[in-house]
């Protein structure tokens, strides 16, 4: 008689371990769960950022193009507030390129008493200084001048209304980011007409005589030295700074940061008093010959 045969077991079906988890067993470890052994999530950045931080227009830009259907990411076009990864493919439109090359940068050599920006205090803004009556009659930059390159037209780098020199106003977010940007390091060039009063007490100006000839001579070394690294302004240090004396009375400054009436405000910790304080140049942009009070366009061949 033949004996009955007991029925055969159910399989077993197992999920395969990760990785992490195969070799934590291999080595007598209790295994992690699969959510601890898995790759981190892929870095994400809003698109405006990525826009900017590529170079192609500012954040401010980047909305309004994708506003207007201008910007396809990997041949989708864009949402906004549309989340992007670094090997995303960005597509800008004909249009957009179009309106950005018609965008205009100029330069002023501005005057005593005029403010960078905005109206205050009753003192007119540098950026009525740009008329077509102003403009330097040896620019021979391709635009012509018109009203619609007002609107947008903002300071890159302020100078307050005792300084002179030059100005850059721009339509521009890429060259506004690439001046005064957060990450931005840009060579500022100054010239500096200072006096010098010993004792340091600036305040006592009507009772102690400064130096005022030959400032150089009298001004100790070691102090020309803290100057270029070891002041701080609103509790920050500085960053060194490129500090030499271009004559007898008049400093020479490079600064790579722009605090608020930061050169004055340097002077005064060892005891100078700015008289006179002209910017010379931005990165590779000189003020060059053009006369005070007018303006010129940023030629095409030029950067900063």
């Amino acid at each position: 008689m033949t004996e009955p045969t007991s029925p055969a077991p159910a399989p077993v079906f197992r999920r395969a371990l990760s990785p992490g988890a195969a070799k934590a067993i291999a080595g007598g470890k209790k295994p992690l769960p699969d959510s601890a052994n898995a790759p981190p999530p892929k870095a994400t950045t809003r698109l405006n950022k990525r826009m900017a931080e590529m170079g192609i227009c500012s954040r401010r830009e980047a909305d309004e193009w994708v506003a207007n259907g201008w910007v396809k990411v990997n041949g989708v076009v864009a949402e906004m507030g549309l989340q992007v990864q670094q090997h995303d493919k960005i597509e800008i439109d004909r249009a957009a390129k179009g309106k950005q090359a018609n965008q205009v940068t100029i330069l002023i050599n501005k005057p005593m008493g005029f403010v960078s920006s905005q109206a205050e205090d009753g003192h007119e803004p540098a950026v009525t200084l740009f008329t077509p009556q102003n403009r330097w009659a040896d620019d021979n930059a391709r635009f012509f001048w018109n009203h619609s390159q007002l609107p947008g037209l903002a300071p890159c780098g302020r100078l307050d209304i005792d300084s002179i020199g030059l100005l850059v106003m721009t339509q521009d977010g890429r060259i506004a980011r690439q001046l005064i940007g957060e990450d931005s390091v840009m060579e500022k060039e100054y010239l500096v007409r200072v006096e010098y009063y010993a004792d340091g007490n600036l305040a006592a100006q009507n009772t102690v005589p400064p130096v005022t000839l030959d400032v150089q001579s009298a001004f100790p070394p070691a102090l020309l030295t803290k100057l270029r690294f070891g002041l701080s302004l609103d509790g920050q240090l500085l960053k060194r700074a490129k500090v030499d004396w271009q004559n007898p009375e008049q400093l020479r400054f490079v600064l790579t940061e722009g605090k608020k009436r930061q050169i004055r405000r340097m002077c005064e910790q060892v005891g100078l008093k700015v008289v006179g304080l002209k910017r010379v140049r931005i990165g590779n942009v000189v003020l060059g010959n053009l006369p005070v009070g007018q303006w010129r366009y940023l030629a095409p061949h030029e950067k900063f």
